[in-house]
């Protein structure tokens, strides 16, 4: 391949490559195609051309670090640019340095979150960026950073250009769609294994699955695990309430139920909702228990049944949790199965297969793939007792129970020491699932099958790249093993179809061939035909929630709810009795123009001061979006600080909860000192499942949120989602800095680097003193320590000082410490 961008002799001609690429520079697109034939190279003729005819920079974004050094390396390798130009963004390089680097770049290769991060802090801009690639395009849905960077790429790049690149887009149209809207997708391509020019690249690939029988002893486990349901489900029937048409119920049923209750909950609502709410919690842990047994294995299942029984055990056990570990078959359960020592028999047939073919191919790389990091050491400590086989766990970041998880350098460390063969089988969760380029991977071995396409056809790829490859799916007779096998198979299927019908639908009829191909010497355009596959109607799953992989997740709600009518706030005073007298007329007049701050009308600079470890929240994202102005700073007080009388704490509906039967929680604690330092405190509930998050007694709940109100003085408000938090904060920001012309004075921040500016932030710390009165309390008298000498007649005497507040000093500076 010939560019002045690419250097000779790296890059490999395939036309059907050139023909995605040749598409994808017409506009913004959506790039289908198989792992291992190549995205990264039709990325590479992207950028090439965008550069070329464009200039600027080109970002490339990718979800993890391996996969962020990994094309890093690549770029590096085959990009005819100074090696100094082409950097690699993550989380580990500071922010600051990442500001002076940026600048310097031509090819930045990042993790999404950090763009997402340097975006809101203003640190970078995307101005001058001619093209983004977003790896693993699929995903670009909900509140993941893809969706925010390319809403903020066209709204202010010269020439904005994006390619998604990814093997698995998601099985249906509302997925898919969601895909290309959030990318601002024009054109979408496909490319399969079956197409003609595709064809002769492809590695042949061996898929088989092998069927095991449960053993007796586990189907009696299971048995008595299947009783509880039974004996659950009459009580859900009984209170009034349907979970599934059949005989045995699945998680979607369950999960179905739990919406319908949640969204069925009032204030003063039916005691049998509450009820039903906890004994569905009980059935969602037994279903999860009875998928341990049929698919995993006794010592999995042993370790999950021993951590229920150390919770219903804790002080801040839930009635619900003690229940159903005192119930006779939980117990006969438990008991079985720290008496049985028969293995599953899927872990004896993958030592067999691992041992036969590093016997036959002592070169060979296997991977195995586990949904669940306890099954995951159990293969480990399986296989490693097999002469030839060397193996390692390898899991994501997070730290689960005991559980501690593999930074990023360990993560890359375990990646090039099992590309170089000192491991030879890499026992993996859903952190290897996506691009890992392991080209002497010859064998995968799915412990079980998963029902997602996208999960499914990932693991796959990590096989065939440039060898013959083997996938081998492990599956237990008459399980949901079976029932996930042919979800993902049929999931698969039905994406292929839905993929070519939007290429058919987004393709113009006469599609020009784009001018940047002429970059390329000799290299035709030729058309390729379409893989035509019978559309085939399955009901839509829901996506396993307890393993460790990711899941294309959204924190934001998307149907509107009913909410708590208690505690919304009394704790503002009103001054004068025009305020209290307020006709009907007038308060409806000042409802509407209060509300008018979140919309297009508020043209004044709005300004908000935000905790640094809110940027994880959609929050920050969403005020952004409504024009404010942020400044993240470490709070130490507070999350959101609007004025310098007014912040906000806020807590999702879990974390809420959470904090009044955990001990460990701080939430009082927190309330009391923004109450202590902030003249209006508020506090946003965010969520709608206030009274269902956990099993606890509504009365408890609303104890406590009466005395937030009435003890503590904090206003509560309430929202559905992080979108509407930040509708709110814009309203009360609104109120405070236009209408009430109070300015912002986050209160605990590290001390101002001036002398001037830490003069004044020592007198404004005092309750009741914001910016502007200190300054004029500071030039009044000259210096800190006059203030401090100056009694309540001459404090009275400096504008903004009435009587409270001179009386407020001199007690803060006269009265005994008692620590």
């Amino acid at each position: 391949m010939k560019h002045p961008l690419i250097k000779p002799d790296t890059v490999e001609q395939r036309l059907y490559q050139l023909n995605l690429a040749g598409k994808a520079l017409e506009g913004s697109s959506l790039v289908v195609l198989p792992t291992g034939l190549g995205k990264t190279i039709i990325a590479l003729f992207v950028i090439a051309s965008r550069l070329q005819r464009f200039g600027g920079k080109a970002l490339i974004l990718s979800p993890t670090k391996p996969l962020v050094d990994q094309h890093a390396a690549f770029f590096k390798k085959v990009m005819n640019l100074p090696e100094e130009e082409i950097l690699a963004f993550t989380g580990s390089i500071a922010p600051a340095e990442r500001e002076k680097l940026w600048a310097q770049g031509k090819l930045i290769v990042s993790t999404p979150q950090v763009i997402e991060n340097d975006l809101l802090t203003k640190r970078i801009s995307l101005e001058d960026v001619s093209h983004i690639t977003f790896d693993e395009a699929h995903r670009a849905v909900g509140n993941y950073a893809y969706t925010f960077i390319a809403e903020k790429y066209f709204e202010s790049a010269k020439n904005p250009h994006v390619l998604g690149i990814t093997a698995s887009p998601g099985s249906s149209d509302e997925k898919i769609a969601e895909v290309c809207q959030a990318l601002h997708v024009e054109n979408v391509a496909v490319k399969t294994e079956k197409d003609r020019d595709v064809r002769p690249y492809v590695q042949e690939k061996e898929i088989e699955w092998l069927q095991v029988q449960l053993p007796a002893e586990m189907a009696e486990i299971r048995g008595y695990l299947e009783k509880i349901l039974d004996d659950r489900l009459r009580i859900i029937r009984d209170l009034g309430f349907s979970a599934g048409s059949g005989k045995y119920i699945s998680k979607k049923d369950l999960l179905l139920l739990q919406k319908q209750l949640q969204g069925e909950i009032r204030v003063g609502g039916d005691p049998a909702i509450f009820s039903a709410m906890s004994v569905v919690a009980e059935m969602m842990k037994v279903n999860h228990a009875v998928e341990m047994v049929e698919t995993q294995g006794i010592e999995t299942l042993r370790k999950y049944l021993e951590k229920l029984d150390a919770e219903a055990s804790s002080k801040s056990a839930s009635k619900a949790s003690k229940r159903l570990m005192d119930d006779l078959y939980m117990r006969k359960a438990l008991h079985r199965v720290k008496e049985c020592d028969v293995e599953h028999p899927k872990l004896g047939l993958a030592r067999k297969i691992v041992s036969e073919q590093l016997k036959e191919n002592p070169d060979s790389r296997v991977i195995v793939f586990t949904n669940y990091r306890d099954t995951a050491e159990i293969v480990v400590n399986a296989l490693s007792g097999v002469s030839g086989i060397i193996p390692i766990r390898f899991v994501g970041q997070g730290s689960r129970h005991k559980d501690k998880g593999l930074t990023q350098k360990q993560q890359a460390e375990i990646l090039d020491k099992f590309r170089a063969g000192e491991y030879n089988v890499l026992v993996a969760t859903s952190v290897a699932e996506e691009g890992l380029d392991i080209p002497a991977t010859d064998m995968v071995l799915f412990y079980e099958p998963i029902p997602s396409e996208i999960r499914s056809i990932q693991r796959k790829g990590r096989t065939g790249r440039q060898q013959k490859g083997r996938v081998i799916v492990l599956v237990t007779k008459g399980t949901r093993d079976e029932a996930y096998y042919w979800s993902s198979k049929n999931k698969e299927k039905r994406m292929l179809n839905s993929m070519h019908g939007l290429e058919s639908a987004l393709t113009p009829k006469a599609s020009k061939k784009s001018a940047a191909l002429s970059d390329f010497e000799n290299l035709p355009c030729t058309s390729d035909p379409q893989l035509k596959t019978e559309e085939i109607e399955i009901e839509k799953e829901e996506e396993e929630e307890e393993g460790e992989g990711f899941e294309n997740r959204t924190d934001l709600y998307s149907e509107k709810g009913s909410y708590p009518e208690t505690g919304s706030g009394g704790n503002e005073q009103n001054e004068g009795n025009e305020r209290v007298n307020i006709s009907a007329k007038e308060r409806q007049k000042t409802l509407v123009d209060f509300g008018t701050a979140s919309g297009d009308n508020a043209s004044e600079s709005l300004k908000i001061v935000i905790d640094h470890r809110e940027t994880k929240s959609g929050v920050a994202k969403t005020l952004d979006r409504l024009g404010m102005e942020l400044s993240f700073v470490v709070l130490e007080i507070g999350d959101y600080v609007v004025s310098d009388r007014l912040a906000v704490e806020r807590k999702r509906t879990d974390d809420f909860v959470s904090s009044l039967i955990d001990g460990k929680r701080n939430l009082f604690s927190q309330l009391s000192d923004l109450a202590r330092v902030y003249e209006k405190p508020v506090l946003i509930i965010e969520g709608e499942d206030l009274f269902t998050s956990r099993q606890i007694n509504p009365n408890a709940i609303y104890g406590s949120l009466v005395s937030i109100a009435i003890d503590f003085g904090v206003s509560i408000l309430y929202s559905r989602d992080e979108a509407e938090t930040a509708s709110i904060l814009k309203i009360l920001a609104k109120r405070e800095q236009t209408e009430n012309k109070n300015e912002i004075n986050p209160h605990g921040k590290k001390s101002a680097s001036s002398l001037a500016e830490q003069q004044e932030y020592l007198i404004s710390s005092i309750s009741n003193i914001g910016p502007k009165a200190a300054r004029n309390l500071l030039l009044h008298f000259g210096s800190v320590e006059a203030i401090m000498r100056a009694d309540i007649e001459e404090l009275k005497k400096v504008k903004l000082i009435g009587p409270k507040t001179a009386n407020r000093i001199r007690e803060i500076l006269e009265s005994s410490y008692k620590g």
